[in-house]
């Protein structure tokens, strides 16, 4: 894993991060690799917001990882301020190679130097895998969390 580094995403990456959305069971049902309209206005969208922030892992120019990280200010817990990790993706070339603990060492600090009090994030309940890399990594399974398509 050499040579790989963490980026801000730029808009030509955007078809390597959508195409690793894509590439397992979940994300080959609710993904669109061959329309990318939808995601270049929603990295339009992102590069407005100062507490977003999609990063690339980059290994000599191409795309093997992402991640997005939302910081969220809040009143609950005596005013803490929050991150969120969502969309977090590794090429399957790199795969159990260490490159996601990476990108999740990389915003557990990033959400420090923010002055954040709490990481958190979400995985599908199906995504036991997962479940265990975020419980290897020092997150709990402490809440239970609701969606609603809309």
């Amino acid at each position: 894993m050499t040579n790989i580094g963490i980026r801000p995403a730029l808009p030509g990456d955007i078809p390597a991060i959508v195409a690793m959305l894509a590439d397992d069971a979940l994300g080959s049902t609710r993904e669109s690799p061959d329309d990318l309209a939808p995601y270049q206005a929603a990295y339009e969208r992102l590069q407005i917001d100062p507490n977003q922030l999609l990063v690339v892992a980059d290994a000599d120019g191409e795309v093997v990882g992402t991640l997005q990280l939302t910081i969220i200010p809040g009143l609950s817990r005596k005013g803490s301020t929050r991150s969120i990790i969502e969309g977090v993706r590794v090429h399957s070339s790199q795969r159990g190679h260490g490159l996601g603990a990476r990108l999740i060492e990389w915003a557990i600090e990033e959400s420090r130097r923010q002055d954040c009090q709490l990481v958190q994030l979400t995985s599908d309940a199906v995504r036991t895998d997962a479940h265990r890399f975020y419980e290897r990594l020092g997150f709990a399974g402490s809440h239970v969390g609701f969606k609603l398509q809309l």
